[in-house]
């Protein structure tokens, strides 16, 4: 249907194939098909949006607050920005802490994200930990508060989002305050023309649209930063179990998790040839270690081939090729691990709102008689 907030003809021109979701902010995610490259191309690249895209008459005019818990508030153009600070470029999975929800029993709130919502990227920018550095940061400052001027569909007097990160990400040198994605300008729908870039947090901590950042002595309060929002229960919660938002942590890494991009499901693959398995793996703040592989629903494994990525956090390609001796069913495993031992689950670990499902993903096929 056609998209209140953007025309659907000209999302099709820029993101040809996307799935768009059936919601009043912007949300569209490619299939697997097209999640096959080292470097997501933009065109490629899935959108998430908790409320308005905004209109931005002129980047030129754009300007970067820092204030809050800094001895010397100030306020920076891009071109100043530009001159001022080291560039410095950087790969890293971004991915939405919401991305494979659909897979939850029983349904939980939230876009019922398939397994697009998540791409890898080349970021250019300067590192938000210069940034601050300049202006001065207080011993009392602990938090950022992260803003930008999207604003909520239902209510446009509050904004859409507003998150952050504890000050010891911020000033971690893989922290960046981007204004360029895979060497062109940062496109509009993608943030442009200043986001964060935290690798290993959720996308939610990336704000798009940056036009401030404060320094806070205690953790941000910001719009979606309170309650049970990207937040996962410090104990398990059963479902339909009445929720204690104090018994909820903000997500501060995302698991380990690899996607299977060939074969696809409804694949056919005829006895006596091989079965060639790839996709990509990786993690949040534990590096990753390897990725195992299984063609016959998880009886038995063989270790993948793992590529290298382009750093420690771009996601990795696997490899894996199976002889097809008999034909019948088939289901096809991926499992990736951390070097600290943490392993993806064979079963979906239930949370109530959905968030960072690493489930091992099962593709079935039929190998077929010759």
């Amino acid at each position: 249907m056609p998209h209140p907030l953007i025309d659907e003809a000209l999302l099709r021109q820029l993101k040809p194939g996307l799935h768009i979701h059936d919601d009043a902010a912007l949300n569209a995610e490619p299939g697997l098909d097209l999640l096959v490259d080292p470097i997501t191309p933009v065109d490629t690249f899935f959108i998430r949006n908790n409320g308005t895209v905004p209109s931005i008459a002129d980047e030129v005019d754009w300007t970067l607050t820092i204030d809050g818990e800094v001895e010397r508030p100030t306020r920076w153009t891009l071109a100043a920005l530009r001159a001022r600070f080291e560039t410095v470029t950087l790969t890293a999975v971004l991915e939405c802490a919401g991305n494979g929800r659909s897979q939850f029993s029983p349904a939980t709130d939230g876009l019922p994200w398939r397994l697009g919502a998540v791409g890898c990227a080349r970021w250019t920018g300067v590192r938000l930990a210069d940034v601050l550095a300049d202006a001065g940061v207080r011993e009392t400052a602990v938090y950022t508060g992260q803003y930008a001027p999207d604003r909520l569909i239902s209510d446009p007097s509050r904004p859409a989002l507003s998150r952050g990160l504890p000050i010891a990400k911020a000033l971690s040198p893989e922290t960046l305050i981007a204004f360029a994605m895979n060497g062109e300008p940062l496109p509009r729908l993608h943030g442009g023309p200043l986001r964060i870039v935290a690798p290993g947090f959720p996308g939610s901590a990336w704000q798009k649209w940056l036009d401030r950042v404060e320094l806070r002595a205690c953790e941000h309060d910001g719009e979606k930063m309170g309650g049970t929002n990207y937040r996962l229960p410090t104990a398990p919660v059963a479902p339909g179990e009445p929720l204690d938002p104090s018994r909820f942590a903000v997500i501060t890494d995302m698991p380990v998790k690899s996607l299977i991009s060939a074969p696809l499901a409804g694949f056919t693959v005829p006895v006596g040839a091989m079965l060639e398995v790839s996709g990509f793996a990786w993690s949040g703040a534990i590096a990753l270690a390897g990725v195992r592989v299984s063609c016959d629903g998880g009886e038995n494994w063989r270790e993948a081939a793992l590529e290298d990525g382009e750093g420690r956090y771009a996601w990795q390609r696997f490899r894996a090729a199976f002889a097809i001796a008999r034909a019948g069913p088939l289901a096809v495993l991926a499992q990736a691990r951390d070097v600290e031992g943490h392993v993806q689950p064979l079963e979906i670990a239930w949370n109530p709102r959905g968030y960072c499902n690493n489930q091992v993903q099962r593709v079935e096929g039929v190998a077929l008689a010759a």
